[in-house]
């Protein structure tokens, strides 16, 4: 497993190749200065607006009406936005739509220099925002349709971080920064008496403007490739505008991937408007002040920075849809940690809780449209996961604070008992566990690994050993494995069985690990009679026991299972995990992972333990008069540890085990053996059934269930 400075330094590696790729290298830095100019012109429309009127109602009301009107647009054209981005070619697309931005803000203080009154030139700031908000719809899904065909699929991920980061958390803050100390420079340097182009939002206007038009200037001359897509040049759609419109929305609607992740971003999103909604009203039921408010407000976005950048590197290779599913309940049950929240502190950790969750599934869910999506469809899908998250967002936002408005803080009184809880808490708490039901659906819907255990695997994800989903198989054979120590009578008793279930008929393989196969053979002797300075270290044996597996099982054992034989093999994963494991002590779990991969996690229907004690075991090797191999040369103590580690096996999971004394009568283990295949295998003139497919061995041990030990025989 790799430490954490490993992990940083892949981070920054994968970072680094990310930006090598000259044409996104431009679009990041492009985009992260029309972003900051993007923020800088929010705030100084808004103030500007403010700026041109008198009376504290009357600002007010042209600062609100400017945000709203930024909205507005996604309202009632959010939805054919993207049939540009898929319809027109992306580059000339995004380069017009920024020119006509660099034009329309311009306008804006351009048109106060003309000494048109105030209430004008609020009507005109009015119509430019609704003019460029309706560009920007049609840029967006450009953009972003545009950057899986720039880098690698197996890039997309960490392009993606590098432009959600720079847009939602360094230009944002950067650009507050910036119009606060603009405000306050200018105003010291002039000593409050500025001319009209002076005034600190003309300037931040300005800005904006300019760094519009860079951008168009740098994706026309300077970003070629975004014209093209990865298999050649863009077709132009015969299509009619309604038609493609359609046919995003029948795509999103029939395709089970796809709809889940946008409802899951939707979901996402909506628990997080719901406690900017309520931060207010939630901060007074702590007894606390507007200081808390702004607390809470900041956590959720210093949580979304820290799924989107941290995120990636704490799940490593978890798979991504799984991961979005997870982001989506983490998202939400912090929602519900807040609904507990009995101080700030707690209140803050879950509002970073819900950021985090947020940011992720963010991240996840555009990687996988990213990649999943076909080139002609991802203008129309990406506009509608962009244009949905806005209104989404707000409405959250906007319902939420109605609602607990409505019931203000108030304590509502539960039946006779004592007990009240607020009308924001309800709120959060019944937002909570919609947003878990929600996940789980999502997870259900676009889960790949079914059958692996989710918390097993992310924790081996964040150890680097992400559990492997079962190899696709179906088999109508049987599967039976003898194990035990050295000299435990392996040998006898296999050939025994293979005889007698022989004599009935049925088609039986007999084989062995390691040296089933050739390939099998040239390891056998490197692990077992290599010795010396020679002898490979523990860590090799177990990837050469790894490697012979899996050519055994790929060649051997599911061919024959897959033909409906009886397989029976001289020892399978479980020699690895007493051996390697617990003799060559090395973690478990780890070899136990290996071979789950190495095997794509096949089990036996049955395994044999014969159980000895490891001197008689030696003693019966050494009476053969032949040199002991390695594993037989080592130390009682590493036979003792292999002896209980087989034990252990057996104990966690009976109903696969058979335990016999090896020290008993070689006939009365025959028959003891010859009884469980019997009831495995029922009737002996009739056929083996087909088996459901299995899952993989990914736990050292499983929970015992001790109503299952009566079916097995324990050594005294």
């Amino acid at each position: 497993m790799s430490s954490p400075a490993q992990a940083d330094l892949s981070a920054a590696a994968a970072t680094r190749s990310v930006l090598r790729i000259r044409p996104f290298r431009r679009l990041w830095i492009v985009l992260g200065v029309a972003s900051f100019g993007d923020w800088l012109g929010l705030l100084a429309t808004s103030v500007f607006a403010a700026a041109q009127v008198s009376g504290d109602t009357a600002k007010g009301a042209a600062f609100g009406t400017l945000i709203a009107i930024r909205l507005l647009p996604a309202l009632l054209l959010g939805p054919v936005a993207g049939v540009f981005a898929d319809r027109f070619d992306r580059r000339w697309t995004m380069v017009i739509c920024d020119v006509l931005r660099f034009v329309l803000f311009a306008s804006i203080p351009l048109y106060a220099l003309t000494g048109a009154s105030g209430a004008l030139v609020v009507t005109w700031a009015a119509i430019a925002t609704f003019l460029i908000e309706t560009i920007t719809l049609m840029w967006i899904p450009a953009k972003e349709a545009a950057v899986p065909n720039l880098i690698p699929r197996a890039r997309l991920e960490t392009a993606n971080q590098l432009t959600l980061i720079t847009t939602y958390g360094i230009t944002p803050i950067g650009a507050a920064i910036v119009a606060a100390v603009l405000d306050r420079s200018v105003r010291g340097l002039v000593g409050g008496g500025l001319p009209n182009w002076a005034e600190p939002a003309q300037l931040a206007l300005w800005v904006n403007s300019f760094s519009r038009l860079a951008t168009a200037l740098v994706v026309a001359f300077g970003i070629r490739e975004i014209s093209r897509t990865r298999t050649g040049e863009r077709e132009p759609t015969e299509q009619s505008m309604v038609r493609q419109f359609a046919e995003g929305w029948t795509f999103i609607r029939q395709t089970p991937l796809v709809r889940g992740l946008v409802l899951g971003i939707f979901g996402a999103f909506a628990g997080g408007g719901i406690v900017v909604g309520t931060a207010k009203f939630f901060a007074a039921s702590l007894g606390a002040g507007d200081a808390a408010f702004y607390l809470l407000f900041g956590a959720i976005f210093i949580g979304l920075a820290i799924g989107i950048g941290a995120g990636p590197m704490i799940v490593r290779d978890m798979s991504r849809r799984r991961w979005f599913g997870m982001s989506i309940v983490l998202a939400s049950a912090s929602v519900l940690v807040l609904a507990f929240a009995i101080h700030l502190s707690m209140a803050i950790l879950g509002a970073i809780l819900v950021g985090a969750g947020a940011g992720m599934a963010f991240l996840a869910g555009t990687t996988l449209l990213g990649g999943e999506v076909a080139d002609e469809l991802r203008g129309r899908v990406f506009a509608v996961v962009q244009i949905g998250t806005r209104l989404v967002l707000i409405l959250a936002i906007a319902l939420s604070s109605l609602l607990v408005g409505v019931g203000g803080s108030r304590q509502l009184a539960i039946a006779d008992l004592g007990i009240s809880v607020s009308s924001t808490r309800l709120l959060l708490l019944v937002a909570g566990a919609a947003g878990i039901f929600a996940g789980i659906s999502a997870f259900g819907q676009m889960d790949d690994k079914k059958g692996v255990p989710v918390l097993a695997d992310l924790w081996g994800s964040i150890r680097g050993r992400p559990l492997m989903p079962t190899e696709p198989f179906v088999s109508s054979g049987l599967f039976v494995v003898f194990e035990g120590g050295e000299g435990a009578g392996k040998s006898t008793q296999l050939a025994a069985l293979a005889e007698r279930l022989r004599g009935q008929g049925r088609d039986v393989v007999v084989t062995r690990e390691p040296g089933a196969t050739a390939v099998g053979e040239r390891i056998r002797s490197l692990v077992l009679e290599t010795a010396g300075a020679e002898a490979p270290s523990p860590r090799a044996e177990a990837l050469l026991y790894a490697a012979d597996r899996a050519h055994h099982v790929a060649t051997v054992v599911r061919p024959a299972l897959a033909r409906g034989a009886v397989v029976i093999s001289d020892r399978y994963v479980d020699s690895s995990l007493a051996y390697q494991g617990a003799g060559r002590t090395l973690p478990a779990q780890e070899v136990s992972w290996l071979s789950s991969w190495a095997t794509g996690g096949l089990k036996p229907d049955l395994v044999v333990l014969l159980d000895v004690e490891p001197h008689t075991g030696l003693s019966r090797v050494g009476s053969r008069n032949q040199g002991a191999d390695r594993l037989e040369a080592e130390s009682i103590a590493f036979h003792e540890r292999v002896r209980y580690a087989f034990l252990d096996l057996a104990a966690a999971d009976p109903k696969r085990y058979l335990v016999l004394d090896a020290a008993r009568p070689v006939e009365e283990i025959a028959e003891a053996v010859a009884r469980r295949m019997e009831e495995v295998l029922g009737d002996p003139a009739g056929i083996v059934h087909p088996r459901p497919a299995q899952g993989p061995d990914t736990t050292v041990q499983p929970e015992l269930s001790d109503a299952e030990l009566v079916t097995m025989e324990r050594p005294t």
